[in-house]
């Protein structure tokens, strides 16, 4: 179940101690979701206005405005709800994960689609319960959510209300009503409930675009099932990427959340809703102070098309990306790591018609500048299907423009690549600390690559990258690799450091190499 049900929707993200790094799924027995005591940094000598805050001062002024949000409790408080769901006997089934397309935007892992092994995503990952009996005694969790309209329409987490037999809403007053589930959308951990009310008090929608690190931000919930907690931090950082949550730029904070705030609103100074409390980074199950919520101007992008339709329209342009590090910047001549590495286009897609290659680095999206790689697959899959993306790219150390008409992203089937046999013509290119030989045709077709060169073997600079036998190399340096001359030139020309595109599996994968 969701927050205190179980940890089956956990919206906790954990990291296992290092004494602890061994162990398993046996976190399952946590609890999960959002919420936490009030924190006492946000009480204040002076009163600000929740419509009209004072700028704030920089050195010891600024410690005699710290802000009272009683006012902003007061006013939006009544329009917090509490969430209470009930699931009934479970079938015996994996929990369900949000990964997402790799051909549409996402991070290729190079492991064919199972992250199990990634590092990464033990440290961010939502608790799940593997294995559940049947015929157990309903489980009960709370959570939270807020009133967006008049008429009872709430917003809540996808997490709080997936797999719930019964749904109560329980607001401010005391009232309790039975809710419809409207929409569930789980990339972005966003649904919408219906309750049969009218005249009820509604939250003030803000912009979360406009929000700044250092910025106050209250958040009100239901942590442990304490209805109407309100607590209080600043913003820690935006469009924050999660492992595999690449749909989902995060806005972080040190508000203190625990189980039973997912759901609940995020305010700014101003009384308005920046962001939907949906996930934590902790150790223990509890607060942190790492806290993340879900921007609203994306949250209410996908509310009104489940109010409307049902279901998320997403766009896509048919590449898969990942980041640069400092290594791969140099490669392709970047003045530092910036931008999303385009790593494979998908044959006679959007970005394929549009002459994109693989690697191309995407440095800006319609005119917003790209950091990391996952703000390009949220601002993507917020398109609509039909229009067009413009883009600009860094190819061959230049600038040069993009467009791209967008597609709707549909569910990719997964399929297992195979890895190509070993063979007898086998070459050592000491440089580089690898052993590689020519595919056969049929060993390309089994694989599913263009690729010609298979590694047998990965020593020295390879292995230390990451290198592995069965990766297929595509690649130098945005250069297409079709003999072990190419390679040896390559490696050559390069200088001392090199991007190597793999394909691993399914996935294709920038690697930066250092050449001896």
């Amino acid at each position: 179940m969701s927050c205190q049900r179980s940890a089956r929707r956990a919206g906790i993200l954990s990291i296992a101690s290092l004494a602890l790094a061994a162990c398993s799924g046996s976190s399952s027995a946590q609890t999960a979701e959002l919420a936490g005591p009030s924190i006492a940094a946000a009480h204040a000598a002076s009163t600000i206005a929740v419509r009209d805050p004072p700028e704030y001062n920089s050195g010891a002024n600024a410690v005699a405005q710290l802000p009272d949000f009683s006012g902003l409790v007061e006013k939006y408080g009544p329009a917090v709800v509490n969430v209470e769901v009930v699931e009934h006997s479970q079938s015996a089934s994996p929990s369900s994960s949000q990964g997402g397309d790799n051909g549409d935007g996402d991070k290729g892992n190079g492991n064919g689609g199972d992250d199990s092994n990634d590092p990464f995503n033990q440290f961010f990952r939502r608790f799940g319960i593997p294995n559940v009996p049947r015929n157990l005694p309903p489980q009960h969790g709370t959570g939270s959510g807020f009133i967006i309209s008049p008429d009872g329409y709430i917003l809540t987490n996808a997490h709080v209300v997936q797999d719930a037999d019964q749904v109560t809403v329980k607001l401010v007053d005391r009232r309790e009503y039975r809710a419809k589930v409207i929409g569930i959308d789980e990339r972005t951990d966003i649904a919408v409930v219906k309750i049969a009310a009218h005249n009820l008090p509604v939250v003030k929608i803000g912009d979360s675009k406009k929000l700044k690190p250092g910025q106050w931000v209250v958040a009100i919930g239901s942590p442990f099932n304490f209805e109407n907690s309100a607590t209080a931090g600043i913003v820690s950082a935006t469009a924050r990427p999660l492992p595999s949550d690449n749909y989902v730029p995060f806005i972080q904070t040190d508000v203190a959340v625990n189980p039973g705030n997912s759901g609940g609103p995020l305010f700014n100074a101003r009384g308005e809703v920046v962001g939907v409390n949906s996930q934590i980074f902790s150790q223990t199950g509890g607060y942190m102070g790492l806290s993340f919520a879900i921007p609203i101007d994306l949250a209410v992008n996908v509310e009104q098309q489940l109010i409307k339709t049902g279901r998320v329209v997403r766009g896509r342009i048919g590449v898969t990306i990942q980041d640069l590090n400092s290594q791969l910047a140099e490669s392709f001549g970047l003045d530092r790591p910036r931008g999303a590495l385009v790593s494979m286009v998908e044959a006679n897609g959007p970005a394929s018609k549009a002459g994109i290659k693989a690697g191309d680095v995407i440095l800006s999206v319609d005119g917003q500048t790209i950091d990391h790689y996952g703000e390009v697959s949220s601002l993507i899959s917020n398109m609509r299907p039909g229009t067009d993306a413009h883009l600009t790219l860094w190819r061959n150390r230049k600038q040069l423009d993009a467009t791209v008409h967008v597609a709707e992203l549909n569910e990719k089937q997964e399929r297992t690549g195979s890895r190509a046999q070993p063979g007898r013509q086998r070459n050592e290119i000491a440089a580089l600390g690898l052993s590689v030989r020519p595919l056969t045709p049929d060993e390309k077709q089994q694989a599913q690559t263009q690729g010609d060169l298979i590694v047998e073997r990965a020593s020295g600079p390879a292995a230390d990258a990451g290198v592995q036998p069965g990766d297929v190399i595509l690649g130098v340096n945005g250069k297409p690799v079709h003999t072990q001359r190419d390679l040896e030139q390559d490696a050559k020309d390069a200088g001392k450091t090199l991007a190597l595109l793999i394909q691993r599996q399914d996935a294709q994968i920038y690697i930066p190499l250092q050449v001896r």
